[in-house]
This record gives C-alpha cells, sequence and structure tokens, in this order.
C-alpha cells in the first residue's frame, strides 16, 4: 500500500470542491430546503459519499452493466440539473410535493452534488492519482458538503429574502449553462 501524499490529497481535494461547488449550490439547496420543509444533512452527506466511493471503484463496470457510457450518463444528469435551473429563473416548479427523505438524496446529493460532473471526474482522477488519496479527497469534501447543508438556515438568514432572490436567479442561470455544458460536451453538438 502507497503511503498518503499530501500533495495528492490537496489537488485531488480541490479538483473535487471545484467540480461539486457546493458554495455555487447553495441557492439551490434553500430552495429545495423550502420546498421540502428541511433537507436531511447526514442522510445526504452519507449519499454523496457512498456514490462517489462506489463510483470510484466500478464506476465504470456499473455503466458497462446497465450498457451506458458515460456521455449517455453526463447527459440525463444535465437534462435534471437543466430542470432544476428553469425552475430558479422562471419560478416554477417541475419537481412537486418532494418528500424531504427523497429531495436529500435525488435530486441533491445526485446529480446535483454527486453528478455526472462529479463521476467522469473521479473516473480521469483514478489514472493519475493514488486511490487512498482521492479517497481522502472524497472524504474532505463530503465533510465540507455537510457543513454546507447543516448551516443552510443560518446561510439563509444572512443573505435575506431580496439576497436569496437575486442569487436563486443568477445562480439559475449559472446551474442552466453548466447544464448546457455538460449536454453540449457529451452529445457532440
Amino acid at each position: 500500500m502507497h503511503p498518503l501524499v499530501f500533495k495528492e490529497i490537496l489537488s485531488v481535494t480541490m479538483i473535487l470542491f471545484a467540480i461539486i461547488d457546493i458554495l455555487g449550490a447553495i441557492p439551490v439547496i434553500i430552495e429545495m430546503r423550502k420546498r421540502a420543509g428541511h433537507i436531511q444533512s447526514e442522510k445526504a452527506s452519507i449519499a454523496v459519499l457512498v456514490l462517489m466511493i462506489t463510483f470510484l471503484f466500478l464506476g465504470d463496470e456499473l455503466l458497462g452493466i446497465i450498457g451506458l457510457d458515460i456521455s449517455s450518463f453526463a447527459i440525463a444528469g444535465s437534462l435534471v440539473i437543466f430542470i432544476i435551473a428553469m425552475e430558479m429563473v422562471l419560478g416554477v416548479n417541475f419537481f412537486k410535493e418532494e418528500m424531504p427523505e427523497a429531495v436529500s438524496i435525488v435530486p441533491l446529493a445526485f446529480p446535483l452534488i454527486a453528478g455526472a460532473g462529479t463521476m467522469t471526474t473521479l473516473l480521469s482522477l483514478k489514472s493519475q492519482y493514488q486511490t487512498q488519496n482521492i479517497i481522502v479527497g472524497i472524504v474532505v469534501n463530503t465533510l465540507i458538503v455537510y457543513l454546507v447543508l447543516k448551516n443552510v438556515r443560518w446561510l439563509e438568514k444572512l443573505l435575506g429574502p431580496t439576497g436569496l432572490h437575486i442569487l436563486r436567479k443568477a445562480f439559475g442561470i449559472i446551474l442552466l449553462a453548466i447544464a448546457i455544458k455538460l449536454f453540449r460536451s457529451n452529445s457532440g453538438l
């Protein structure tokens, strides 16, 4: 077994942090919490951790078993993100009557936090870094996700209604652009 390498852990952590973009997802998380009543931060964080570690070890095989390639997987994730973004920009609800248990897993843990971008990044990190360093990076990012989810009410109070409204619209457009980019880069358009 190879020793843990701090430089690799730091690189993996920063790459995953940028891809997961939990800070950019705060307006979406607040919106989901309002709709569902609350978000189960522990359940969502555990789901994120399990999804990322499972995909690190079995991603290619899992997609192969069900006959999917990574591009199809990414396009499906981009469509869910697109719908969430449209809700934020237009102020309409496509996902109706979600239960808090369900919201914490879909669409929050997957595909918003541990989505197609994160999964494809994990597969590419596997070829560049030692597995144990990637796992530490995943754990560090899961802790950051947990802290943000746990403190979403405080963040909501900090931003206030006007700040939230502006952030929701702005991040809705950013999320829309991310969904379109993810779709285009995986569809060959």
